[in-house]
Order: C-alpha cells, then structure tokens, then sequence
C-alpha cells in the first residue's frame, strides 16, 4: 500500500513516540551541536539506540494491526548545519538507508518519511524564512530526501507559515506525499499568529500539490484540544485537512518548557485519555509521541485508537 492509499484508507494510524529525549536520557549519547541526531548514523551506538526504539514502536503497531510511520532523525539538517558540520550532503541518504534497514525487520506494516524542519526556532519563530527564500532554501535537503527515495516527508514544527508555505512549494516540485505539522499555542494559532485554519487554506490556496494532511507535534493533547475548539478553528475545513498529533507529555507553554531541568511527563493512560479525546471534536487519525513518552505511553495510545 502506498502512502496516500494508507492515509486515506486507514482509519487509525501510529506514528513513532520520542527519539530526542530518550536518546539523552536513557542511552546517554551525545549529538552534533548543527545537525543533532542525525549523524547518530555514523556511530553503532547511535544504530543499535535508534533501532531498539524504531523497533520498539513498530511492535506495538504490530500488535495493535495498525500502520507505522517512521521517520529520519533530520529535522536540523538543511545545507547551512551540513555545512558547518563534520558531515556532507550524503548525511540524508544514509539516514534514509538505515531507517529501510530497520523497516525490512519489522512485521508492521511500515512507512518510511524524510523529517525536515524550519530554519530559525520552532518555538519562537525567530529566524524564521519568507516564502520564496523558504522554497530556494530547503530545496537543498528536499531533493536529496528525493533522491534517496523515502515513502513521505514530514515537515514538522512549523512556526510560521511563509516558511511552511515556501517549504511546500519546494515539496510539490518532486511530488512526494508530506505533511506539514504546527507549532502551536492554546489560543489556536502558529507561533506567528496566524489561525490553524487560515494557515491551512493560504497553504493548500498556494500550492497545486497540497500537503497529504496537517497536524501538530511536541504539543500536549489538552493544548490541541483548546486550540481546534476555538469558533474560527471549528469548520469542516480544519476537520478534513487536521488529522494528527505527536504529543508531548506536559500541557506546560514552550516557555515554561525551555526553563525545565526535568523531563515533565504523564501517566500513559491520563495521557493516552486525552488523546482519544480529540476525536469528539476532530476526526485525527494519526497519532504519535514526542517528548515524555516512551514506550508505555504507546502502547496505551494504540491500545485505543
């Protein structure tokens, strides 16, 4: 089954829990201060870690009869941090090429995707690209993301729109399945203030191959939920195109975040309960982790959807 064909046929689907904190926290390792978690590649550490996880969470979407979606740890990789890195362009494929590796182990039915990621801070939008200096700018990682021949790309952590636009525009150009997914704020806007919904139509209006869909990431469920019951969110446009969350463990604002010396979590089941939640208000149908979740809070989220 293609992509598409799953996302439009499948009702429930799962998509990988944290990497970034767990590969901190529980395997110690250490990451490239430009490009992050992406050349964990180069190292077996980095493999045998990145693996146990991707295996971990394609396990429970086995035994949940769900599809998986995976995806490179790349969200920092454009050409400017490969540049200043000790890395070269061919960082991407050999990402792309390990995560197939992991994929032809799995029993799950599993999609491989190509993250990318804004320029400037997803959490304050500083930095952040217009439209057409968005679409010259990640032309670069996009098309070797092409090349090395992922199932989707997953644009995630959008502050803001222009650049989630430009970002597109660049996507629709070699014509692979992608996602764009917001950052977001309880008032129902991008970090740049504009409403999910009118981000949403300036996007799909801007471009002729539109994303696959939008969601959110590193956001609690709570916070989502607010967010898309807000009137000018609350239209059958947003509850077509909006089908997804990774969620975070903490209903904290980014910026009490940032200030935090402790990973804040959640039970997995309270956090698993106000995931299903959204569907009373939002048909969503991907749901995934991002930080605070581990194994267990997965589990408890695929047990339900």
């Amino acid at each position: 089954m293609t992509f598409d064909a799953c996302i439009t046929n499948r009702k429930s689907i799962l998509m990988e829990g944290a990497l970034g904190e767990r590969l901190k926290r529980e395997y110690h390792l250490a990451f490239d201060k430009n490009v992050v978690m992406a050349g964990l590649v180069y190292s077996e550490n980095g493999r045998n870690a990145l693996e146990e996880l991707w295996s971990g969470y394609a396990e429970i979407a086995r035994r949940y009869h769900l599809p998986f979606l995976a995806t490179t740890p790349t969200r920092r990789t454009n050409k400017e941090s490969v540049r200043k890195s000790p890395f070269d362009s061919s960082l991407i494929k050999a990402n792309v090429d390990f995560l197939r590796e992991v994929q032809k182990k799995q029993a799950a039915e599993m999609y491989v995707g190509g993250l990318l990621g804004c320029c400037g801070d997803a959490y304050t939008g500083s930095g952040a690209l217009g439209l057409e200096e968005s679409r010259d700018f990640h032309k670069w990682e996009i098309e070797l993301f092409a090349e090395a021949g992922v199932d989707f790309l997953y644009a995630a952590l959008m502050p803001d729109v222009k650049e989630a636009a430009g970002m597109a525009q660049a996507i629709e150009t070699f014509r692979i399945p992608y996602i764009i997914s917001f950052t977001i704020n309880k008032e129902g806007c991008l970090i740049d203030g504009t409403r999910i919904s009118d981000a949403i139509q300036y996007i799909d209006h801007v471009t002729e191959f539109a994303p696959s869909f939008y969601m959110t990431n590193c956001v609690h469920p709570k916070i989502l939920y607010e967010a898309l019951t807000h009137s000018f969110n609350d239209n059958p446009m947003v509850r077509q195109r909006f089908l997804g969350i990774q969620a975070n463990t903490s209903a904290l604002t980014y910026e009490a975040l940032d200030n935090c010396r402790e990973l804040k979590t959640s039970e997995p089941v309270e956090l698993a309960e106000d995931m299903i939640k959204l569907r009373n208000i939002c048909p969503l149908k991907v749901f995934g982790g991002c930080c605070g979740t581990d194994f267990r809070h997965m589990d408890e989220i695929a047990k339900r959807i």
